[in-house]
């Protein structure tokens, strides 16, 4: 069973997304962050389903991206640039990892906004 797809657009505790992670992963919870709005999707088994959330409600796919979050790391660890969303030839990416040094910069600004 699925868990609840969760929208973050304020803040959202360290401590509630580890609690994401040992429900589903053990140590990671998946995210796809809207670089654009600022905001990000969490706790699903694909970043595929959260990318089609986010698209649902306005996001524009070029501004999306997968990565997955290691609650318990702290700094660069916290974060992974891997997932198959990712993979954008038409957009200069052609790898599961986030290319491009102001995308990657972005992605974790926001992601620094969003956790608490």
């Amino acid at each position: 069973m699925s868990n609840p797809i969760v929208t973050i657009t304020n803040k959202i505790k360290i401590s509630t997304l580890k609690n994401m992670a040992e429900n589903s992963f053990g140590d990671m919870v998946k995210a796809v962050v809207d670089i654009e709005k600022e905001l990000m999707v969490v706790d699903e088994q694909l970043h595929s389903d959260e990318e089609i959330i986010l698209i649902q409600d306005g996001s524009s796919q070029g501004n999306l991206w997968g990565i997955n979050i290691y609650p318990d790391n702290i700094g660069d660890e916290r974060i992974e640039f891997d997932s198959m969303i990712n993979v954008r030839p038409r957009q200069g990416n052609r790898s599961r990892d986030v290319e491009n040094k102001d995308v990657r910069n972005k992605i974790i600004d926001v992601v620094n906004k969003l956790i608490l």
